[in-house]
This record gives C-alpha cells, structure tokens and sequence, in this order.
C-alpha cells in the first residue's frame, strides 16, 4: 500500500461540527484522520498514534493550540504543524511560527485551500528540504531557465529567439524560492524572514513589489503566474508540468 493513501492526520477542533466537515473532507481525499475536540484529548492521541501531520485551533478549552503544539514540540521536532485561527494579529502568527508552526490559516478559509497547503507540507516533508536543493544552480520554468548563482533568467520564444533579464540579489533570491516551491504554496512569512530578515508591514510591502517585478518577467510565458493565496503567501504555478488537484 502506498504512504500517500495511509498519510495520518491529527485535527484538533473544539468546533465539533467545523471538525466533522474537515474530517470528511480530508478523509475523501485518501487521509486518515483522527480528530480530537480539546488540546489534551489531542495530547492523549499523538501520545498514542503516528501522524504525519497536525492541524490545530489556537483557540481551545482545557489546552490552547499554541501549548498544545509546544508539548508535542519538546517530543517530536519534526512533525509538521499547521494552526487554524479566527484570529488574525501578527503577533498570534509570530507566536505560531516562532512555536515551529509550518503553516497558519486564519478562519473563515476554504477547504480545498486548506487541503493544498497540506499536499504541499506533506510533499516537503516527504522530498528534498530547501537546504538539500542549494547545490541545484538552474531551474526549468516553462520557456525559461534561470541560473541562480549568475542571476540570469534565459527566455527562449515559440521561434527560438533568446532573450536574457539580469536580476537583482533579492529578485534572484525570491525567485530561487518559487521555484523551490514550485506549483506549491511559498508563505510570505517564509520568504520575508528568509529573506528580508523580519517579517512586517513595511517588509511585507517591499516584498509585493518584487512579486510584481518577478511577474513582469515571466509574463512572457502563458503558462506561468504567480498567484496570491489570500492569508498565506504566494503560489508560482507552472502549467507545463503536474499542478496539484
């Protein structure tokens, strides 16, 4: 049986009807999930079981996510998590990440978005980490290639006609990680800490502007976008290959 069909998800939601409606919904697309309606009841459970990922609410009776997610930290480091929230402030989505959260949500959200940042954690989880991928110096992107180290980005057109763009360091650096999550989600927080080195408004802003920049260029090729995932973080979808359902 293949670990695709059997990945094991731990949901804690104290919102019993929101949990049933999840649980269905990642059941129906080959999960196992067990849900739990309070943090200890979510305790008790990992204790118990193997999971390949958790999904907590932040806000919980008995145990909160956020102290729910620190015990399991000091157990197990590398479980991805990810915590739904109706809360939207930044320093709830620091506290998350600094906790190791991997992803956050903020409610009201739509499964289907919530099921592609969960194929997208698990597909990470489960190939090469972003560190493993820095000796790759190319990277394919439809009609383009771009050679990180050299910051050229190479567009070869429908009639073999060749043109370059020389990017900037940070204009390479964004798109280095695009590509690394290609046809994945890149959450902003991410690429700002990465990148910017702190997450904040004015950051935040700095960061919309090479998105824009980086979209410039690829328009040259229809079958590349970058899409914005509203709460999240960014999306570069490459048509010419496999794009998740």
């Amino acid at each position: 049986m293949e670990d695709k069909k059997t990945q094991g998800i731990l949901l804690v939601e104290d919102d019993q009807n929101f949990g049933d409606v999840l649980k269905s919904y990642l059941e129906m697309h080959s999960y196992t999930v067990d849900l739990a309606k309070d943090g200890d009841e979510g305790l008790l459970k990992f204790n118990k079981g193997e999971y390949d990922l958790c999904i907590f609410d932040v806000m919980m009776p008995k145990k909160d996510g956020f102290t729910l997610a620190k015990e399991i930290r000091g157990k197990n480091s590398e479980v991805p998590i990810i915590f739904l929230t109706a809360k939207s402030l930044k320093e709830d989505v620091l506290e998350g990440f600094k906790i190791g959260a991997d992803d956050y949500i903020t409610k009201p959200f739509n499964s289907e978005e919530l099921l592609l940042r969960v194929q997208a954690i698990l597909r990470r989880a489960g190939g090469k980490t972003e560190d493993e991928e820095k000796d790759i110096k190319e990277f394919k992107l439809g009609n383009f290639v771009f050679n990180y180290p050299l910051r050229i980005l190479t567009y070869t057109d429908p009639d073999g006609q060749v043109s370059k763009d020389n990017l900037s360091p940070k204009e390479a650096h964004l798109l280095r990680m695009f590509c690394i999550h290609k046809n994945d989600v890149l959450p902003r927080s991410k690429a700002l800490t990465k990148i910017w080195g702190e997450d904040n408004y004015f950051t935040a802003r700095s960061m919309d502007v090479f998105v824009t920049k980086l979209r410039k260029y690829l328009s040259k090729d229809e079958n590349l976008e970058i899409v914005n995932i509203h709460g999240n973080g960014f999306r570069l979808i490459d048509r010419t290959v496999a794009v998740l359902e």
